[in-house]
Formats: structure tokens, sequence, C-alpha cells
């Protein structure tokens, strides 16, 4: 349910048509972007003295019983198709990307324990990965390069990217399950250890302390290759 939104004080007299025009300009921009938009890029083209997060509210309200619904994705903010008519643009719709096994495995480990290198990447799977893993996920806009990791090699870290949290329908990347959630999903089954953890992911994309700037992407560093088993 839409939260209520607070009627507009019309101090000046003109507060109901600043706010009218301040949706119009929030609509506009909503439905021309191909990405979600921050509320504080949105808020540099409103009207000035008109609260957009109460314009976005409004808009909200005003789309949930529409065939398009307002939704806070990937840190921002776009128009989607209402959940319930999604099977009506299934034939027109792009046939959604096909990942292995091994890919998803991948995106779930760098999504979690972001900025990992592919060596890392390989220690917690317990096997080598295929460079075309990496590159599949690269090109599908899901996970970017970060930086180089301070440690011999100068190795290539990896991270998501708002793309990512759009695809998957999220805001922000810590709104990804927990231990809990993954078991009450069915994902993690049998007796777990005690020491199983699922660690809370961060997708920062300042460089950490331990991280450096690409640089030269041409230049020679370890990129974590393991033995012949790959996959």
């Amino acid at each position: 349910m839409a939260a209520a939104v607070e009627p507009i004080e019309e101090e000046d007299g003109g507060g109901a048509e600043a706010f009218a025009r301040a949706l119009r300009i929030v609509e506009a921009l909503l439905f021309a972007s191909a990405v979600p938009l921050p509320a504080e890029e949105l808020a540099r083209s409103v009207p000035a003295g008109i609260d957009v997060q109460q314009v976005l509210a409004r808009l909200t309200a005003t789309y949930a019983p529409r065939g398009v619904n307002l939704r806070q994705v990937a840190g921002g903010f776009a128009f989607r198709t209402a959940p319930d008519l999604g099977y009506l643009l299934a034939a027109e719709a792009e046939p959604p990307r096909k990942l292995s096994r091994a890919a998803l495995e991948v995106l779930a480990i760098i999504a979690y324990h972001q900025p990992v290198t592919r060596a890392e990447i390989e220690e917690i799977r317990g096997v080598a990965t295929a460079r075309g893993t990496l590159d599949i996920l690269l090109e599908a806009g899901w996970v970017r390069l970060r930086g180089r990791r301070r440690s011999p090699g100068r190795p290539v870290t990896y991270g998501t990217t708002p793309g990512f949290l759009d695809h998957f329908g999220l805001d922000r990347i810590d709104d990804l399950p927990g231990l809990d959630e993954l078991k009450g999903a069915g994902f993690i089954e049998g007796r777990l250890t005690r020491d199983l953890t699922v660690p809370v992911p961060d997708d920062d994309p300042g460089l950490r302390d331990d991280e450096d700037p690409l640089g030269d992407l041409f230049s020679p560093l370890d990129d974590g290759e393991g033995g012949p088993q790959q996959e």
C-alpha cells in the first residue's frame, strides 16, 4: 500500500503550481532515462523549495494502480512494468541471459565478498575459474573491474555494478539475503557448521586501503589462474 502523501502548503500562493511542475519534470526525466535516477540528481531539476522526496512519494502513489509502477532500485528511481502484467511483455522481451552454475557461483561470490580477486574467487569455490566465466559477467554489465590488490602481481579486483542491482530488483547491495533467508529459501540445506557465515556485502565504489587504481590494464598482472581443472 502506498504511503499517504501530505498536502502541499501554499504559503506564497504558488506552492501548488511549483509542485505540479516538479511532478511533471520528475516524471519526464524518469520516463526518458534508461537507468534509475538518484533522488539527489532529480532534485537539481525541480523548482527551488520543492522537496523531491515528496514529489517521488506522490508519483509512487499515483502510479501504484497503473500498468507501470515507480520503484526504487539500484540506489535510484525508475518506472517498471507492474508485476502482475509482466507476462504480457514476455513475448516482446529479450530472452533472459542464462548463466551456467559456475557463472552464478562466481557472481554470488563477487556480490558477497567484493572487492575480490580471481584467485580469491577460486579459493572460495575450491576450483579454478575459466576466463570466459568472468567475461560473461563483465559483458552482462553486472560485474566491473574495481582496482588492483596491493599484493604480489597486483591482481585485478572485481565488484558488482548498479546494473546488477537493477537486474535483480535490489535497491542496495545489503538487500541481498542473509544466511537465515538463504536457508528459508532452500538454497542451503542440511546441517550447517557453527562457523558458517554469510558476509555482509558492501559495494562502496571507493577503493579500499589494499587497492590501487587500475592504471594500465595491459600491463602484466597475476589474474589468479589455477590449474587445468576449470569451469
